[in-house]
């Protein structure tokens, strides 16, 4: 079983990382929105498809508010929100099958 723990550790950590890396590139998303960034760039266009598709499900539930997009910050409290739940639970589960 200390397999199974230890592998899901190594889950845990991937998904930690993978939640934070995520949150840095919602940051870089909404900062590119402040400027008029070229469209055609290919960081530009991987922020856009890398995050619209969560982001335009969010818009649906909650709308543009006076100009304020507020779904980059949602976005972000729900990320942020897994990696406090999730991953500990994943950890706590794998120091209990060691």
């Amino acid at each position: 079983m200390f397999m199974l723990g230890n592998f899901l550790m190594a889950v845990a950590k991937l998904i930690n990382f993978v939640l934070s890396a995520y949150i840095w590139v919602v940051i870089a998303r909404a900062v590119i929105t402040w400027v008029n960034a070229d469209p055609y760039n290919p960081v530009v266009r991987f922020l856009r498809q890398a995050t619209d598709p969560l982001l335009m499900k969010i818009r649906r539930v909650v709308p543009i508010m006076g100009g304020l997009d507020l779904s980059p910050m949602i976005l972000i409290l729900i990320i942020v929100f897994l990696q406090s739940f999730l991953v500990p639970t994943l950890q706590q589960i794998a120091v209990s099958l060691q």
